[in-house]
């Protein structure tokens, strides 16, 4: 090869070894889209909306919001996947993909990605309108025994939030529902203030404004410790003490980028959620919103995503709820 091919050779190479940092030194140069997992009115989608204009105004661009729903968030996960590496395209989303594995709906999950920050947690709440005949979580175990797969509970699909709590009632007290599926907890709640289902169990972030309205009942918390504001509504333990082993769990919602971004790239956005989220206002919303502020990334993220994805996909494994074993992917019993 002659002097002159393999400088050109070196010179492609360098070109391209630094392309990366150059770009991440000046990231970021334009607008960035934000994709939500999850429909308008949920509580991933009012977290994601209430807390980025303040991440907007550290890096100085917008952070255009997009819902982009179906397959219980997978449609919304793949599509961000299938965008370059370059931190122009971000994903909201909430806990569903750690079990998307395990319940046969994609391959892609939270290790496919990097965790800018986990915003809050939540907690999960039993409710019926605040009409129903029901007012204990026991009422409607009740009226499921009499008829066993009939009681029409509202859903968010395999994995989310009412699909798990739903397992855990059938692996501990035996009681089975006609789960009727929505696209987010924006629909599913429309279709529980319209009659169209019976009950549902939301984050309290996505409902505490329904009960505080009397538009909604609280017949349960999904919790083993009394939460503030709701210390009248009885905990889940109540019912059975089986529940605990299970507890606490619940909810939450974060923001992520594809796994192989640039780090300098990383810490940019890291810096700019941590900053902008802990703007007294938004943590302001957090509080008013009924979720509990986490504010973790990177690794610490990651800690806590593996063991909620543990403690998750074998709880729904025992319920007979899964496609696959969670050892098949390698993951830990808790």
């Amino acid at each position: 090869m002659g002097k002159m091919r393999w400088f050109c050779v070196m010179v492609t190479l360098l070109a391209v070894g630094f392309a990366i940092p150059v770009q991440a030194a000046d990231y970021p140069t334009k607008d960035i889209m934000g994709v939500i997992q999850w429909g308008a009115g949920g509580a991933t989608d009012n977290v994601s909306r209430a807390v980025t204009p303040y991440v907007e105004k550290v890096l100085g661009k917008k952070i255009v919001l997009q819902n982009k729903t179906g397959a219980t968030g997978a449609v919304g996960m793949q599509w961000v996947h299938n965008q370059p590496a370059d931190g122009y395209t971000l994903l909201y989303g909430a806990e569903n993909p750690n079990l998307y594995r395990v319940l046969d709906i994609s391959q892609l999950e939270y290790k496919d990605f990097y965790t800018v920050m986990l915003f809050a947690r939540n907690v999960g709440v039993v409710v019926v309108k605040s009409d129903s005949p029901w007012k204990t979580l026991g009422d409607i175990f009740a009226e499921a025994k009499k008829s066993p797969g009939q009681i029409k509970m509202g859903q968010t699909g395999p994995g989310g939030l009412p699909h798990v709590v739903g397992s855990m009632m059938k692996a501990i007290d035996g009681v089975t529902f006609n789960e009727i599926v929505f696209q987010g907890e924006g629909p599913l709640t429309t279709a529980l203030l319209g009659g169209h289902v019976q009950w549902s169990t939301f984050g309290l972030a996505a409902c505490r404004e329904h009960l505080r309205a009397g538009r909604l009942r609280a017949v349960a918390m999904v919790s083993d410790t009394p939460v503030a504001g709701l210390e009248e509504v009885p905990l889940i333990t109540a019912t059975s003490a089986n529940y605990k082993k299970y507890l606490p769990w619940g909810p939450f919602y974060g923001v992520f980028v594809k796994k192989e971004t640039p780090d300098p790239i990383k810490k940019i956005l890291v810096g700019a959620f941590k900053k902008g989220v802990e703007d007294p206002k938004a943590q302001e919303f957090i509080k008013n919103f009924g979720s509990i502020y986490m504010g973790i990334s990177g690794v610490e993220a990651e800690q806590f995503l593996n063991k909620w994805q543990s403690t998750t996909t074998w709880l729904l494994h025992e319920a007979g709820a899964t496609k696959f074993s969670p050892e098949k992917f390698g993951i830990p019993k808790p």
